[in-house]
């Protein structure tokens, strides 16, 4: 039976012959052909004359395989391959070149292959060619006892060569033509130091062998051009270099188009471990870890320089024009595909493929282009790829250049398969102006603003912008350039404000406390949406502007598209930050991973509170689960460093349990985390590791790994700062508590003050029994009957003592929420001591004085009164904390500030508000007097 796939079986519109005797005359040497096949053949051979030359040659062999399976076809051409000699090898391999060629023209002409198929078909031939020729040259060196230190064994994995695929080669995608851009490495790891001189002039001298047996013209043909030119400075470096050597080029003086040329890079041939495994290590030059809209200058620069350099500037005209890197060309499709991949491919790894069109796809689906743009442009790399393989098959040329005008051009118009000259101008034209237009306005956006479209600003403000010049972020020439394209954008913006002047003079501390521009000026100009949020926080948060030039790459997470939607719930979070920190075997890249989500999502909470898309009780609740996912996430990689040197945790392992406004989950923008770290040795005396320590000893120093990890400075920030004060002893005591001990000092050696805490106390992270024993303990300590004078009399006794340490200019300040008679931490004491007395596992404040109503202290509207004087203080608290860096003061925080903190605490003018506080918290502090005064019946 014939395979349903063969050539013999297709049903084809063969091309028109443009020389129809010719291509009859090639036709008939296979005698009875089908007469689709022979129409496309003669169709082929009365186009290209190279074509027509190769049919001649190789009819024999062409007419055994017309029934065959194409996919077997690749096989047998590849399998013919002889290995006797280094010269017998060469010959074969331009034969199985010959034959490819051939077979491939008459599948893709003849429609039996799309285009993906006929480059990977051309791709396996060089990666086979390359891998044949390199184990014959290496063999050749180790019979001649010139690879010192290797043996036959070696020869498995080329004694440590590997070579590396760029460019089309590497994506698969090798056109009709192509020559094939290598770069080729040792491992010098593999040798010894003594070795290395001579190791690497043989690697060198093999690689310029290899390059002079693919590429040599014979009376054969030849098998593949080679370039050799992608690798490092090669001006001045040898043909073969170290990893080491090629590593640390890239890592000082790599630049972007190399770091583009990298996304399509994949060891061909040699030692593929190897070479995978350099390419791990390049993948933080390649994939920058912010959103790195500074590649697209780079790209559009270089664009400019190759067009110059070719001479490819102006309008488009078919003659001559070059498909490749001509206006609307391949390379344009290519660069716009590679640049959006080298912006965002650093945060999500599904976009780096190395493929054209899988990229465009991948892009598309990822929200960073438009799926109309994906399916144009991947379109048009279809027929430009198919276009500039008819040229090529045309006379076998590496060329992308369309013919002259008149028979040459006629004769690639049949070769495409139009009958007209008239119609593929009509085809190709507007699709080479389409790609253009597409690729022109992400590269080159209209310029902006010109100086004189600088909208009119007071004196005070230019005098502000003057000021500028000097700063960080403007100390280079582009960082200015960029930066004088955004000032008119960003000066409409902040004109908008309630306080312009006002604005621009926190836009001025945000600027100011950025290290650098270039990178961030590049973001806003390609995303003026930033601009736009970047001012609005600048008018009503001066503080969070202030934490923006500190950590400028959160504008990351606003290009996402899921910025301003509902903020995730806390098991999403944790399943979020888990896939991230999925695969990440290094510990500092786990950590700085852990900051960048961390800070990312800390930043979209404050916008959206900012916003009033979401109000203070629901930030509170998310900041508290957002430090909880970190919390969780934080213990397994800080656990499982320490358990490589000192052993797995012993017995149940540790846990952390939060105290505060962590526990009662309502954190503020600004809080830090009170925990106390809770372990269960459950009877071990010592760790089983490398190097045993005593339980006692392990907790302590795994707990202080837990701490450091979250307070450390580094690349990507801190986490929090950590208050472990809480602990039984408090400072005295031990970091780390375990179990029993915990149990034990909380019966009978705590202070009332320390199960008043214990109230808000929640489990945070650990091992989920010992977690769940901790609340088991909580609740029964709680519910425990007390002795309520007692309880009272602590309570006032702390109360005291708080006021006493408060800073007196903090509590006669009316704008201040938690200090204080009448104010937040009076409420907490009263409604912890609540839930003691009733012995209420309840931990948020509004639950907990509902016990008072049980014991009698006041009556339903006394709670509601409690509770409305509790929120509107927590929201003035979580506003001013998100606006400001220390007091909040409604004469620093702008009239945008002031709008937000009215519009929190639904008061209709400061006036209002200030009236309000300060007669709730004369009633407040009245009720609590009388409550702790009182004696119980």
């Amino acid at each position: 039976m014939v395979p349903a796939m063969s050539l013999n079986t297709l049903a084809c519109k063969a091309p028109i012959p443009h020389e129809p005797e010719r291509g009859a005359e090639a036709a008939a040497l296979f005698g009875r052909a089908p007469e689709n096949v022979s129409a496309l053949i003669a169709g082929v051979a009365g186009c290209s004359p190279y074509l027509r030359g190769l049919i001649g040659r190789e009819a024999e062999w062409l007419a055994n395989v017309l029934d065959t399976d194409p996919d077997q076809v690749l096989a047998d051409i590849l399998a013919a391959v002889r290995r006797d000699s280094i010269d017998i090898l060469g010959r074969d391999l331009r034969q199985a070149k010959r034959r490819l060629a051939l077979y491939t023209a008459l599948a893709d002409c003849g429609g039996v292959w799309p285009l993906g198929k006929v480059t990977n078909a051309l791709t396996d031939l060089a990666d086979f060619a390359v891998q044949a020729t390199l184990d014959a040259l290496l063999a050749a060196e180790l019979a001649r006892g010139k690879l010192p230190g290797c043996t036959e064994a070696d020869l498995a994995t080329a004694c440590g060569m590997v070579v590396l695929a760029m460019g089309k080669m590497g994506a698969g995608e090798l056109n009709y033509s192509s020559d094939i851009d290598l770069i080729v490495l040792f491992d010098e790891a593999r040798h010894a130091e003594r070795d290395f001189d001579d190791i690497r002039e043989r690697f060198i001298r093999v690689t310029r062998r290899m390059a002079k047996i693919l590429s040599d013209v014979t009376g054969d043909g030849y098998v593949f051009r080679t370039d050799l030119r992608l690798r490092p400075d090669p001006s001045v470096t040898p043909v073969c270099l170290s990893m080491g050597a090629a590593e640390r080029y890239y890592e000082s003086v790599g630049r972007t188009w190399e770091r583009a040329a990298y996304i399509k890079a994949r060891p061909c041939a040699g030692d593929l471990a190897a070479g995978w495994a350099f390419l791990d290590t390049l993948r933080p030059f390649v994939w920058r870890k912010h959103l790195d809209y500074a590649a697209i200058q780079d790209a559009h620069d270089m664009r400019l320089r190759i067009r110059e350099h070719k001479g490819l500037g102006g309008r488009i005209t078919l003659p001559g024009h070059n498909m490749k890197l001509g206006r609307g060309g391949i390379r344009e499709i290519e660069f716009f595909t590679q640049t959006r991949q080298i912006i965002a491919g650093g945060r999500d790894p599904d976009l780096r493929s190395r493929e054209t069109l899988a990229g465009l796809d991948m892009l598309a689906a990822k929200g960073w282009i438009s799926p109309l743009v994906a399916e144009t442009l991947a379109a048009a790399y279809i027929a430009h790829r198919t276009t500039e393989h008819r040229i090529q098959m045309l006379a076998d040329a590496q060329t992308h250049d369309l013919p002259g005008a008149g028979d040459p051009m006629l004769r690639l118009a049949h070769f495409c398969g139009f009958p007209t000259l008239a119609a593929f101008q009509g085809d190709l034209i507007p699709r080479l102006e389409k790609v253009h237009e597409l690729t022109e306005s992400f590269f080159a956006p209209e310029a902006g603003a010109a100086s004189e479209d600088m909208p009119d600003i007071t004196p005070a403000m230019r005098s502000t912008i003057d000021k500028w010049r000097s700063l960080p972020a403007l100390r280079t020439a582009r960082a200015n350039e960029i930066f004088r394209r955004l000032l008119p954008v960003i000066l409409k913006q902040v004109l908008k404000t309630a306080n312009p002047e006002e604005t621009l003079n926190q836009f001025d501390g945000f600027l100011g406390g950025l290290p650098a521009g270039v990178q961030l000026f590049s973001l806003f100009e390609a995303n003026p949406q930033l601009v736009e949020l970047l001012v609005d926080i600048c008018g009503s948060a001066p503080s969070l502007a202030r934490y923006l030039s500190r950590n400028a790459q959160v504008f990351d997470g606003v290009i996402g598209g899921t910025f301003f939607q509902p903020l995730p719930s806390a098991g999403d979070m944790a399943q979020d930050l888990a896939a991230r920190l999925d695969g990440i075997d290094d510990y500092e890249t786990q950590l700085n991973t852990l900051r960048r989500w961390m800070k990312e999502l800390h930043f979209r909470i404050g916008v959206l509170h900012l916003k009033g898309m979401i109000g203070s009780e629901q930030a509170g609740r998310h900041y508290a689960d957002l430090a909880g996912a970190v919390l969780r996430a934080l213990l397994r990689p800080v656990a499982a460093e320490f358990s490589r040197r000192h052993g797995a945790p012993p017995g149940r392992g540790a846990m952390v349990l939060g105290m505060g406004s962590l526990g009662a989950e309502s954190l503020t923008a600004t809080s830090d985390l009170d925990v106390i770290v809770i372990y269960d040795a459950d009877g071990a005396e010592k760790s089983d590791g490398k190097r045993p320590l005593p339980v006692t000893t392990y907790y302590a120093r795994l707990t202080q790994a837990l701490v450091t990890a979250l307070t450390s400075q580094m690349a990507e920030g801190r986490l929090y700062e950590v208050d472990m004060r809480l602990r039984p002893s408090g400072r005295k005591g031990p970091v780390a508590t375990p179990l029993s001990g915990f149990m034990n000092y909380q019966r009978s050696e705590a202070w009332t003050w320390e199960h008043l805490a214990l109230t808000r106390a929640r489990a945070i992270a650990g091992p989920r029994a010992l977690c769940d024993a901790i609340e088991t303990f909580r609740r029964e300590l709680i519910a425990a009957p007390r002795e309520a004078a007692k309880i009272l009399t602590d309570t006032a006794e702390m109360r005291d003592r708080l006021s006493d340490a408060a800073d007196r200019s903090r509590v006669g300040d009316i704008w201040e929420a938690k200090l204080g008679p009448g104010r937040m931490l009076d409420i907490e004491l009263l409604a912890q001591a609540a839930a003691l007395l009733t012995g209420s596992p309840e931990r948020a404040v509004a639950a907990q004085l509902d016990g008072g109503i049980r014991l009698g202290w006041y009556d339903e509207a006394g709670a509601a009164m409690l509770r409305d004087a509790y929120a509107r203080l927590s929201r003035m608290q979580q506003i001013g904390r998100l606006m400001v860096e220390g007091r909040l003061d409604p004469a620093e925080i702008g009239r945008g500030g002031c709008k937000l903190l009215l519009a929190e605490t639904g008061a209709a003018s400061l006036a209002e508000l200030e009236t309000e506080l300060a007669g709730a918290q004369v009633q407040v502090a009245g009720m609590i007097d009388a409550i702790l005064g009182r004696k119980p019946q």
